[in-house]
């Protein structure tokens, strides 16, 4: 069986952490950023890990992940 590919662009918007996790950054991170507060500034800076309703799916983008 050939190997399969991994989806380029989840491989640039995704990372799997060692344990097994798939973390995303928050969306609304560089738009409209003036009046946000900074409590709110520095959450985007952060991780989040994704939604377990999506995790399926993604890991057929990312199969070696």
């Amino acid at each position: 069986m050939p190997k399969m590919k991994t989806h380029k662009a989840a491989k640039r918007r995704l990372r799997v952490t060692g344990s097994g996790k798939i973390m995303h950054s928050k969306i609304g991170k560089s738009h409209l950023r003036r009046k946000k507060a900074p409590r709110v500034k520095r959450q985007y800076s952060r991780d989040v890990v994704l939604d377990p309703a999506n995790e399926k799916r993604i890991r057929r983008l990312l199969p070696y992940g």
